[in-house]
């Protein structure tokens, strides 16, 4: 069995990688810490994993850390970057669900996050967690980058198009919407039902955290430089994003051909999904899953491609995806742990 504990247990994803870890055949979760609920059983504050797990939160302990084989990191961002290195150079190995190994340029990290980086070596060493582009890497990696969930759906969603050149990568545009669980656990005014219940807006239109993120990310699968307008939006429900993608093709294009090179790019790929032609991805049908789909769509004889990508921001935009790292980590089958449907209604 593969020896796992969780740092910051009490939030959204680190209950849903107990949720998800709870049917590992794989894997056993040896501690979960959080400094505020230290000594309160983890049924106690989820009673959905009542019966699953005979954990009790305590205080994060890096002896007791560095008896694990893996460690996941589910806190704010600034917590794993100081203890992280102590843990690998114990031989333990991570995943890192915080920002805090995503960037390359840790200038530009700095004035996102509004911090110097603590630990520059292991940030250089990182490996972004993006099985469908760097498997490889990951099967070998002492510590793994999460992705961001809006990364996730968008990355996805513009990849086949930007690795064989096909649209102009500096007029590319994700406009995408996020529910609530999005924001965290924290309670906040404006995150209240009362507030964001029949209403719908964008957020962080002048620049958002996860926009160097996707950044890199595109301008790794460009070749060369792009330009991304971002912009998200809060939408009244708890789980899920969707992404609506547009790009000029930068030629004449036939959308049938796009189609089967969608298909073909992600033909084995576990937990991507390409829908058919003018399909319309509803995020119910990921809620609960490891799974991004996605669809193709033209207006007429647009040159702009539109491409709906959808995820559960919990799952494959978080826990899912820790789980799905650490299986190629450990040369496991990819989709152990995470072949549950999703949930509808």
């Amino acid at each position: 069995m593969i020896k796992v504990g969780i740092v910051g247990g009490t939030g959204y994803t680190g209950v849903e990688l107990l949720r998800l870890l709870a049917v590992h055949p794989e894997v056993s979760v040896e501690c979960i810490t959080s400094r505020s609920e230290a000594g309160m059983p983890v049924a106690d504050l989820y009673p959905n994993l009542r019966g699953h797990f005979d954990l009790a939160f305590t205080d994060p302990d890096p002896a007791e850390l560095k008896r694990c084989d893996l460690v996941f990191f589910a806190t704010p961002h600034g917590v794993a970057m100081r203890m992280v290195p102590e843990l690998l150079d114990a031989g333990v190995r991570v995943v890192d669900l915080s920002a805090d190994f995503r960037l390359k340029d840790l200038d530009v990290w700095a004035r996102w996050y509004g911090m110097p980086h603590e630990s520059a070596e292991w940030a250089a060493k990182a490996v972004y967690g993006l099985p469908e582009v760097f498997r490889e890497d990951i099967r070998t990696a002492r510590l793994v980058a999460n992705p961001g969930c809006y990364p996730t759906a968008v990355q996805l969603g513009f990849l086949p198009l930007l690795e064989q050149g096909l649209v102009d990568p500096g007029r590319l545009i994700a406009d995408a919407k996020s529910g609530a669980s999005g924001a965290g656990r924290q309670g906040s005014i404006g995150m209240l039902h009362g507030e964001i219940g029949e209403s719908f807006k964008a957020y962080g239109a002048s620049g958002h955290r996860h926009l160097p993120e996707i950044r890199q990310g595109l301008t790794q699968a460009a070749g060369g430089p792009v330009n991304v307008t971002f912009v998200p939006h809060l939408v009244p429900m708890i789980r899920g994003i969707e992404a609506t993608l547009y790009a000029e093709v930068a030629a004449s294009f036939d959308l049938n051909e796009l189609q089967a090179l969608y298909e073909a790019r992600y033909h084995d790929e576990p937990f991507v999904d390409v829908m058919p032609l003018g399909s319309h991805p509803e995020t119910r049908s990921v809620r609960g899953a490891n799974q991004c789909r996605m669809a193709l769509h033209r207006q007429e004889d647009s040159p702009v491609i539109i491409v709906s990508s959808v995820i559960d921001n919990l799952v494959k935009g978080a826990a899912g995806q820790a789980i799905q790292n650490l299986n190629v980590m450990f040369g496991l089958d990819e989709s152990l742990g995470l072949q549950a449907p999703a949930l509808l209604p």
